[in-house]
């Protein structure tokens, strides 16, 4: 059955600026209806003679589940029909035949499969809705992601609305924006090329070892938020709502002498790797790898060394036994963790078998009755598209870590003070960082904490080890 929508004045104030512009952003925090602002935004268009259909890019989980779900929950959407384009070819090709639905919603890495097959005569969406934007970050005129450069070739030429909607816009700082922004006014506002983005705002800053990193110069936040107020509406939760601050704990576990040897090694061979050479942070973070299995717990095998069935090798449990600490002081009250590996996964469902693994949907319902004393979560399949977890726990513990700050930040937004304000309760919301002492752990950790580069990080302890 569907419910009435009574909406709150920012709700109000949401849809109003996507009516009003055809091309803009809105920067909204968790719980804080983006989707059905949007969807009621393109109801009113549709009666006012817009001509359909839209298409949703978006992730996958949000692309299947939250746009169909949210069109089918509200009585004054009925007019709304969401299709998703997904799943095998054959699929997709009978989704876009669906001349019943005026709303398609398609993930991001099949974009470039949506312009082939559609191809660019007979592009038929005017309107296209970016949600969770940042995944345009990358895009650059001659380069940049590959789903990216896919819609920037009708973005201008072919789509005549085109929106915006994330609530980080910019979590790794004001450099993810210009790729954006320029879907939304092909650089007349940050430069139409992302170099002179970076030679107008930026400045190249020595770092470690002869590496240099971009920094934003003074007058950079002023002006940059200046060019976009027309464009950009932000909606800060905390304007809106009385919001407990999370209450944060690091746990701390001792590595086992034994491991901790092990893990000295693994550290060595990363140092060296790193030593003398200019990275990008992505390869920075990737030789990480086995310095953060090994504090976890398990050490995945080289290839050609698995013999007996394991790709991994389990050489301590101390984060578990962190955990189970964590649970019971949780009194009843169950916990979603946040894991990295396949091997924290499978470790985690032998130790507690009455968990539940959220990203298999029976299981994700299971957890949702409040019976079941943890849920295990991997921060990039359940960041996006995921609710009710509010209602389930206030608890989070993440028993790996990853560089990632974005993916970071909406996991713990699924049990977030906005959520828990708007469902109705009166808590804060627990955080556990289980961390291995003295390890690129603590590192991850200084770079949430700090938004520092990886490669500083790493050089820095690298230098500090040595000595």
């Amino acid at each position: 059955m569907r419910k009435p929508y009574t909406p709150r004045p920012y709700q109000h104030q949401a849809a109003a600026h996507l009516l009003d512009l055809p091309r803009c952003a809105l920067w909204a925090g968790m719980g804080m209806g983006k989707t059905v602002a949007t969807l009621t935004a393109l109801d009113i268009l549709f009666l006012a003679g817009e001509p359909t259909p839209a298409l949703v890019v978006a992730p996958l989980r949000v692309a299947g589940r939250v746009w169909p779900r949210e069109a089918a929950k509200w009585e004054h959407l009925t007019n709304i029909e969401v299709r998703p384009i997904l799943g095998t070819e054959i699929e997709r090709k009978a989704a876009l035949r669906d001349s019943n639905a005026n709303v398609f919603t398609i993930n991001y890495e099949n974009l470039p499969w949506l312009l082939d097959t559609v191809g660019l005569e007979r592009w038929p969406f005017a309107t296209v809705i970016a949600d969770e934007s940042t995944k345009l970050k990358g895009f650059r005129l001659k380069q940049g992601t590959q789903r990216a450069r896919a819609l920037g070739r009708i973005a201008h030429t072919k789509v005549k609305r085109f929106v915006e909607l994330t609530g980080t816009p910019a979590p790794n700082g004001l450099i993810d924006l210009w790729g954006q922004v320029w879907f939304l006014d092909a650089g007349q506002r940050l430069g139409r090329i992302f170099d002179a983005y970076k030679e107008r705002w930026f400045q190249a800053v020595p770092g470690s070892e002869g590496y240099t990193q971009l920094k934003p110069l003074a007058h950079a936040q002023a002006e940059i938020e200046s060019r976009l107020r027309d464009l950009c509406l932000t909606l800060d939760p905390r304007d809106h709502f009385n919001l407990h601050a999370p209450i944060y704990s690091v746990v701390e576990v001792e590595l086992p002498d034994k491991v901790r040897r092990k893990y000295e090694q693994f550290e060595r061979e990363l140092f060296m790797q790193l030593e003398g050479h200019d990275i990008e942070a992505f390869n920075a973070a990737s030789r990480t790898m086995k310095c953060l299995q090994l504090c976890n717990g398990a050490v995945y095998k080289q290839e050609d060394k698995v013999s007996d069935g394991s790709p991994w090798v389990v050489v301590h449990d101390a984060k578990i036994d962190a955990l189970e600490d964590i649970i019971e002081e949780a009194a009843g009250m169950p916990v979603l963790v946040a894991y990295q590996f396949k091997s924290d996964l499978a470790r985690l469902q032998r130790a507690f078998p009455k968990g539940r693994h959220l990203a298999i949907e029976r299981e994700f319902d299971e957890f949702l009755t409040g019976e079941y004393p943890v849920g295990f979560a991997h921060p990039k399949s359940m960041g996006h598209g995921v609710d009710g977890l509010q209602d389930v726990t206030n608890v989070i513990a993440f028993f790996g870590h990853w560089w990632d700050l974005e993916l970071r930040q909406q996991i713990i937004e699924r049990i977030g003070p906005v959520r828990q304000v708007q469902s109705g309760y009166d808590r804060p919301v627990f955080i556990y960082d289980i961390v291995a002492v003295d390890t690129v752990d603590e590192l991850v950790i200084a770079r949430h904490e700090t938004k520092r580069e990886v490669q500083d990080l790493l050089l820095e302890a690298m230098k500090r080890r040595t000595k």
